[in-house]
């Protein structure tokens, strides 16, 4: 006999508040024990000039091809920081990226920076939503050479692997975390621990590995 991971959820999301409830949810990924509401992020402010993820290329979406990324933010304490994420599509692999601040100017600048690190055939281009932290993407692709594809509103399927990474981190750091007060070495710590990690996906080799033998 089968059950699906669905059935699983919603026998545990169903059950009386308590401590056995609260003890089930310790095991689950994400260790909700309710269903989350999809809160909307509304922007007064449009971003000019995107360019859509309908204008993608289809090479993208077969992640065939390495190099395209996907990208956001974890956010913390009071919405008063935040954590730069960008997971390469094709294996998985994930940057974390430290910031100072969360403006346009600070994530470009900072994301930019980690991206050249990388050689140019893995810097090919980046899909994020339509977050006010984006609104330097010109920028952002005169400095990288990688263009920016915007999802659609209210969509986080259409980003997801970053959105599934964004999940796995919330193990490591929960909502409330202080992410100003974290140093680099913390943050690149727990990125190294996610890149260990073997995917079912990836055959269960790692997102490292993956990763590594593109460099080759």
């Amino acid at each position: 006999m089968r059950i699906s991971h669905e059935a699983i959820y919603t026998y545990l999301y169903a059950l009386p508040p308590g401590t056995f409830k609260r003890e089930l949810a310790r095991y689950l990924r994400r260790r909700h024990r309710f269903r989350r509401s999809r809160k909307v992020r509304l922007s007064s402010r449009p971003i000019q000039d995107l360019v859509s993820i309908d204008e993608r290329p289809p090479e993208v979406a077969d992640r065939m091809v390495p190099g395209h990324w996907e990208g956001d933010l974890l956010v913390g304490h009071a919405k008063a920081s935040a954590l730069g994420t960008l997971v390469e599509r094709t294996t998985r692999f994930p940057l974390l990226v430290p910031l100072k601040a969360k403006d346009a100017a600070t994530v470009r600048q900072a994301f930019a920076r980690e991206l050249r690190t990388l050689p140019a055939q893995l810097r090919r281009s980046l899909t994020y939503d339509q977050g006010p932290e984006m609104r330097e993407h010109h920028l952002f692709t005169q400095h990288t050479k990688m263009p920016v594809y915007f999802a659609h509103p209210h969509c986080p399927w259409e980003r997801g692997t970053n959105e599934n990474t964004n999940g796995l981190l919330r193990q490591f750091f929960p909502k409330g975390t202080r992410f100003t007060e974290l140093s680099r070495t913390e943050i690149k710590r727990v990125q190294g621990v996610l890149n260990a990690r073997p995917r079912k996906i990836l055959n269960w080799h790692s997102p490292a590995h993956a990763f590594h033998q593109l460099l080759r």
